[in-house]
């Protein structure tokens, strides 16, 4: 559940910044977000899960 909350602020924080610095306009945010829905509830959803925590854990093991 946390991964999921972190994932989501993360992407509307790059939403966000698209937004204000790179002229994304409002229809190509809602079309990116109907896309994430559509995705969702498709049967390659539990992959994009899988894969999207193992990247967390990957970048999550990462040592500076």
């Amino acid at each position: 559940m946390i991964l999921s909350i972190s994932g989501v602020v993360l992407f509307g924080v790059i939403v966000f910044l698209f937004f204000r610095k790179d002229g994304l306009k409002p229809t190509h945010g809602i079309v990116c977000a109907l896309f994430g829905f559509y995705l969702s509830g498709t049967a390659i959803a539990p992959s994009i899960k899988a894969g999207s925590a193992s990247l967390a854990g990957l970048l999550g093991g990462l040592k500076f």
